[in-house]
């Protein structure tokens, strides 16, 4: 994609709705460009991707790029739902950036999954043991059981 395009066109985006961060909308670029690769090597199937399977590219992006710093970097961006990633592409859909089909459609970004789910739950500490279990023998705390 010409660089130069982009910036044109996500000049006229930010004009027409500023919601979002500039940097979200190159990071959604990164990920379709991101997605199509994937399954290009996955399958060998290139083109159009889905709303859907755009999603799954930008949580492994995201989770890549950002580790647990995913949620601070969406909320700074203005990104707070799956839906948020259909605006923006239908917004570069809009000056000519991005393409859609004719089934195509922002219900195909709603609700897809939790940010929580997706972003934060992968990193949580593993639950700790029940009150009154043993901690196990090969703990380095066993001389306390």
């Amino acid at each position: 994609m010409d660089q130069s395009k982009f910036e044109a066109a996500l000049d006229t985006v930010l004009l027409r709705a500023p919601r979002y961060d500039r940097a979200a909308y190159y990071f959604l670029r990164d990920a379709l460009d991101f997605t199509l690769k994937e399954r290009k090597k996955a399958t060998g199937q290139t083109g159009h991707v889905s709303g859907q399977l755009l999603l799954d590219g930008v949580r492994k992006l995201a989770l890549k790029q950002f580790g647990p710093m995913v949620p601070a970097v969406f909320e700074y961006w203005g990104v707070g739902a799956t839906e948020d990633f259909g605006n923006m592409v239908f917004a570069l859909v809009e000056v000519g950036i991005f393409g859609k089909t004719e089934n195509d459609s922002l219900a195909d970004f709603r609700d897809i999954y939790s940010f929580h789910e997706a972003f934060v739950a992968p990193f949580l500490p593993e639950p700790v043991a029940t009150l009154g279990s043993r901690v196990p023998s090969q703990s380095p705390a066993q001389e306390l059981n």
